[in-house]
């Protein structure tokens, strides 16, 4: 599937990889996936920014398995940090996990989490051309 890539040269460049807009090719089907916390499977949280958005990034890698998606079928990515701190850690994962053209992005400071544990959470839109669609 090709998307396009929309970052126009008469608004400020994206401060980071991240596209200003991307837009998705009729008959693709659609993922929204929800929010992904950095903890492992039993239930143990790293206390690293880095790792915890590593988890971030491996767990939807699951759910977009499971659709039978990939990390290049994303389009946009909604990223919550609760400091500063964190971004630095969060956009170098982010940019290991994205392809060219990048994803469109927004990365939001929150005051936290439902278990004050957690410092990020990230959540997908991912696209991808349905086989069965005819044109």
């Amino acid at each position: 599937m090709t998307l396009t890539s929309h970052t126009p040269i008469s608004i400020r460049s994206p401060f980071a990889h991240y596209s200003h807009g991307v837009e998705v090719p009729s008959g693709s089907r659609i993922l929204f996936a929800s929010g992904q916390l950095g903890i492992c499977p039993d239930d143990t949280i790293p206390e690293c920014a880095m790792e915890q958005t590593r988890l971030c990034f491996e767990n939807i890698g699951e759910v977009l398995k499971e659709a039978s998606m990939t990390y290049s079928d994303i389009v946009r990515i909604n990223a919550f940090v609760t400091d500063r701190r964190h971004l630095k850690a969060y956009m170098q994962v982010r940019d290991e996990f994205t392809s060219n053209p990048p994803p469109a992005s927004t990365l939001i400071i929150v005051s936290g989490f439902a278990r004050e544990e957690f410092v990020i959470e990230v959540e997908v839109i991912a696209a991808k051309k349905d086989k069965c669609m005819r044109r």
